[in-house]
Order: C-alpha cells, then sequence, then structure tokens
C-alpha cells in the first residue's frame, strides 16, 4: 500500500538561521502527517482522548539529505515499519521529498500507544486496532518483538 502523504510549503518560521529548514521543523511536520494519517482513517484526536488513550514517543532518528529552503514545496509520507502484534508498540518511518522527488530527509519513529488513565503503555482498545490495522505498511515491514 503507498505510504500516506501531505503536501506542505515551507513557511518562514521554519527556518534556522542559515535559511534552511531547521532540523526540528522536518519532525513537526512528520508528526503532523502522523496525526492527519489517523484522522484520515477515522481516528481524529478526539477518539484518542475521548477512548482514554494517548501517544508517546521512545525514539526518533532524523537522516537529513538534502536542504530545503523557504517557500519550497516539500511532501510528507508516512507508513508503518512495524507493529508488536498487540499494536502497543509501534515503528515510522517518514520520507520527506522536495518537489523534484529528491528525499530531503528520513524519520524513523518509534513510540507507543499509552493508557492516559494507567499511565502505562498499553494496547489500543480492540476497535481502535481495527482502524490502525489499515495504515500502509511500508516494503520492509516486520513484526517487532
Amino acid at each position: 500500500m503507498k505510504p500516506f502523504e501531505q503536501e506542505f510549503q515551507v513557511i518562514w518560521a521554519d527556518l534556522d538561521p542559515n535559511a534552511h529548514l531547521r532540523h526540528t521543523a522536518y519532525n513537526n511536520y512528520a508528526a503532523q502527517v502522523r496525526a492527519a494519517l489517523f484522522d484520515h482513517l477515522g481516528l481524529p484526536l478526539a477518539k484518542f482522548v475521548a477512548s482514554g488513550v494517548g501517544v508517546i514517543l521512545f525514539h526518533e532518528d532524523t537522516t537529513f539529505k538534502k536542504e530545503v529552503l523557504m517557500n519550497e514545496k516539500i511532501t510528507v509520507d508516512c507508513a508503518a515499519v512495524g507493529f508488536r502484534k498487540d499494536y502497543k508498540i509501534w515503528k515510522f518511518r517518514h520520507n520527506i521529498r522536495k518537489a523534484n522527488g529528491d528525499v530531503a530527509c528520513t524519520i524513523l519513529v518509534t513510540g507507543a500507544f499509552m493508557n492516559l488513565k494507567e499511565r502505562k503503555v498499553a494496547p489500543p482498545p480492540p476497535e481502535m486496532i481495527e482502524v490502525i490495522k489499515n495504515v500502509p505498511l511500508t516494503e520492509d515491514f516486520e513484526w517487532l518483538d
């Protein structure tokens, strides 16, 4: 399945003193696309909160490959690299591409779902898992231990 993607235009507020996209902005765009993916699947933030489920990150690995400048259009994609079989823990990959298709940045994010009442990592409710099963998978997807 093709990764979920969104297009953005780089704005002034996302630049660093070198006049290119600052390092944290890449991760902000990736986070926005993850949220948009769940929204697209029918799991907007309000449903997470109403279900008592939160999302936490353990690790973000960001690899910068090409410079992105002001007003450039970028496309940010999102697909799952892995899930634990109980869907408690997950890993997503984002590619940030320039308008010409060159990959400017790759971000690998590992995180989990959290029970907001117990404040513990936990599988999401079964009805959420059924929706999460529709997340696009990468070609190298693997079930996590």
